[in-house]
């Protein structure tokens, strides 16, 4: 088999880069079906892109280099192509734009993109044996036991990172950087719950509260979730891109609140209310009665001096913890680090010193914050190669 282009990996990049390629296109995935990851994010609805997208809402070891490819093709561009499709969307919070209703309608538009642009995808097909050629790149095909070679004038490598490996995850981006002589980065699972020891939060499983989570110096303002591992919710998973091992998060529990102020002001009006009554007015029950472990919350408001009042304000706003770890790969949504950006060209993601080589979305050390940023990088840094591949 002689092609202009084989795509390895037929996830949100893969499909977006098949899709807008020209020439023959070869799609290739060990999965049964494309676009597993899409289908699964969101709820099953897909948080496509976030309408704050910009450089400033990714991690990567140079955190300009993905200005170019969000730049050339944007939030707005994903958006026009949805709706030209018929996709019904809204905006849910903080920007984050979803499938009125099913992932399943992404997937669907990017298959019928594909299908006009003649791409030839092989699902629970294996690509192995890959080798720089003359003409580009050489490797072979493994299905059902039957071996095709193949002969590419170039290879784009999407197969993502090692997050969530019951979806098919593997190392093959990092396998193959190496092979190739290309550094990686450190990866480490990102996007994912904190666990603490002895079932630290067990007793308040299931309980949410809105929070402001701090992990190296960078701070997010949303839900927190008390669950049997640990915590969870979207300011827990933000958090963690930033958190190391033996660090301690910081929780402010009401960041909205002045909470010295109510509390002096109830003293006044109702000083024989119970203090923990008071919080509660503030915080969900049982994370008072949990708090009232560590912090000393006895006694009616008026038996409290503005020392001890401040003393539980310091507590409930800069509330120290320290994770013994995250649940890992197994949950976390995304991989941080990877092919690292020094070794690709910013504006057509291909490898400095092999030319016709390309590596776009999660195998790049480029990751994204919660909320559809990583899907933009998966769109934008797919049409930078559709584009240079085109050219």
């Amino acid at each position: 088999m002689q092609i202009d282009t084989a795509i390895i990996g037929a996830g949100a990049a893969g499909m977006m880069c098949a899709a807008h390629a020209k020439g023959r296109i070869l799609l290739v995935d060990h999965a049964r079906s494309p676009g597993e990851k899409i289908r699964i994010s969101g709820g099953g609805r897909c948080n496509f892109t976030n309408l704050h997208t910009d450089a400033g809402a990714f991690l990567s070891g140079n955190p300009h280099f993905a200005k170019s490819a969000l730049a050339r093709y944007t939030q707005w561009d994903f958006i026009d192509l949805v709706d030209r499709h018929g996709v019904a969307w809204h905006e849910k919070t903080l920007g984050q734009l979803f499938c009125d209703t099913s992932a399943k309608e992404i997937i669907a538009m990017l298959r019928g993109l594909m299908q006009q642009n003649g791409v030839d995808l092989r699902l629970q097909t294996t690509a192995q044996g890959f080798a720089k050629s003359p003409d580009g790149f050489t490797f072979s095909l493994e299905t059902d036991g039957t071996t095709t070679p193949v002969t590419a004038k170039n290879l784009v490598v999407c197969t993502g990172g090692k997050s969530i490996p019951k979806m098919g995850a593997t190392g093959l981006a990092y396998d193959l950087a190496a092979q190739f002589g290309l550094p990686v980065t450190e990866t480490r699972p990102a996007l994912v719950p904190f666990t603490f020891a002895k079932e630290r939060f067990a007793n308040l499983a299931g309980v949410s509260a809105k929070a402001r989570v701090t992990a190296g110096h960078q701070s997010f303002d949303e839900a927190l979730l008390f669950t049997h591992r640990g915590l969870s919710g979207p300011a827990i998973l933000q958090a963690s891109s930033y958190w190391r091992e033996g660090e301690e998060v910081s929780v402010n529990l009401l960041p909205d609140v002045d909470l010295m102020d109510r509390l002096r002001r109830q003293r006044k009006q109702s000083g024989r209310r119970n203090l923990t009554t008071e919080l509660a007015a503030h915080l969900p029950a049982r994370l008072v009665e949990h708090l009232a472990r560590e912090i000393d919350l006895t006694g009616n408001l008026a038996d409290q001096s503005d020392q001890h009042l401040g003393s539980i304000c310091n507590n409930l706003s800069d509330w120290r913890l320290k994770p013994t770890g995250t649940e890992g790969y197994r949950t976390a949504e995304v991989t941080l680090g990877g092919i690292d950006t020094d070794a690709l060209s910013a504006q057509t993601m291909e490898v400095k010193s092999v030319s016709g080589l390309y590596f776009i979305g999660e195998a790049v050390d480029v990751t994204g914050w919660l909320g559809g940023y990583n899907f933009q990088w998966a769109w934008s840094s797919a049409m930078a190669a559709a584009g240079a591949l085109n050219a």
